[in-house]
């Protein structure tokens, strides 16, 4: 899952955990299946609809701030978005995301436009806008949350590797 290629669906700032997946549908669900219907609808109404696997979650800054449960982060994963890119994360989220192998890239997305086309190269830290024909880059992850992320998260790691190594 290196490169991945997708939909951009772009959101603002600040999008709060809540927006995420609304505290109403957690407090009533407990299979994430039956949340991701649920996807940002208090902020786009119908937009689980609009995805399809691979697509990416483009946000400014604070993507993710609120409540620091991981549903949030697990939630994105179920729907099949590939990747969030933001300008920037709440580390609570941030954290949540590596761990459950969501990857999470900080970019200035300024220039990401809703239904962009992207391929991103999460080795490299290169993003091909390839809607506008411009690259962008971002900080590669460092080695051992590639590994986090190529095993589909921290406890799949475990499972493979059976200890931790930087």
């Amino acid at each position: 899952m290196n490169i991945v290629e997708g939909i951009a669906h772009v959101f603002g700032d600040h999008i709060n955990t809540d927006y995420i997946i609304s505290g109403k549908h957690k407090s009533r669900l407990t299979d994430i299946k039956q949340m991701v219907q649920y996807l940002m609808e208090d902020i786009r109404a119908g937009f689980f609809s609009e995805i399809q696997p691979g697509d990416f979650i483009v946000a400014g800054i604070n993507f993710g701030c609120g409540s620091s449960r991981e549903t949030a982060a697990w939630v994105i994963k179920e729907a099949g978005i590939s990747a969030v890119l933001a300008k920037g994360f709440a580390r609570i989220f941030f954290r949540n995301a590596i761990n459950i192998g969501l990857p999470a890239l900080r970019v200035d997305t300024r220039s990401i436009h809703q239904g962009d086309r992207l391929r991103i190269d999460l080795n490299k830290g290169k993003i091909e806008n390839l809607t506008r024909d411009e690259a962008l880059t971002c900080q590669p992850l460092p080695p051992f949350i590639q590994k986090i992320l190529d095993a589909g998260g921290m406890e799949n790691y475990f499972k493979l590797h059976s200890k931790f190594e930087v």
